[in-house]
């Protein structure tokens, strides 16, 4: 496996931004293991930095990814601004090394994977909105990972 950034490995966080919740995942570069973490709140006045912030301090991320979505035509989606917005805010925030990454139809993926795993019994509990950002942010790391496999 590829380092995540300039030569160093470690842990890498991985979000989904929406307007209304972040998705967040963690993976570490090294392994290429990664697992869902937890949504994140966004009112009006924006993301939940202090939650977001404690996420930065306890995982010591030497990379952040953030998804960008991506039109068929390989262009970007209307969203694609405050997606790019959010990465730039969390640069300069936590000082923490940021790319973006395609995030196209994650969500969609994200909900089919938990409805299936609730089919199949591997999940009992009902399926929540929130239950879904964190696993398109996993899906989001993991492309990613792949794509450094690859590179």
């Amino acid at each position: 496996m590829s380092p995540a950034v300039g030569g160093a490995s470690g842990n890498i966080l991985a979000f989904d931004y929406g307007l209304r919740r972040i998705g967040v995942a963690v993976g570490e570069s090294a392994t290429g293991s990664s697992s869902p973490l937890v949504s994140v709140r966004v009112t009006p006045r924006g993301p939940d930095w202090e939650s977001i912030g404690r996420l930065i301090d306890e995982w010591r991320p030497v990379l952040a990814l953030v998804g960008v979505p991506r039109l068929p035509d390989g262009g970007e989606g209307a969203f694609a601004p405050a997606a790019r917005g959010f990465a730039r805010a969390l640069g300069e925030r936590f000082g923490v090394t940021v790319q973006t990454a395609d995030e196209t139809l994650t969500s969609h993926e994200a909900r089919d994977l938990l409805r299936e795993q609730r089919r199949s019994g591997a999940r009992t509990r009902r399926l929540r909105r929130a239950d879904v950002d964190p696993v398109a942010a996993l899906l989001i790391l993991r492309g990613w990972l792949a794509s450094r496999e690859r590179a």
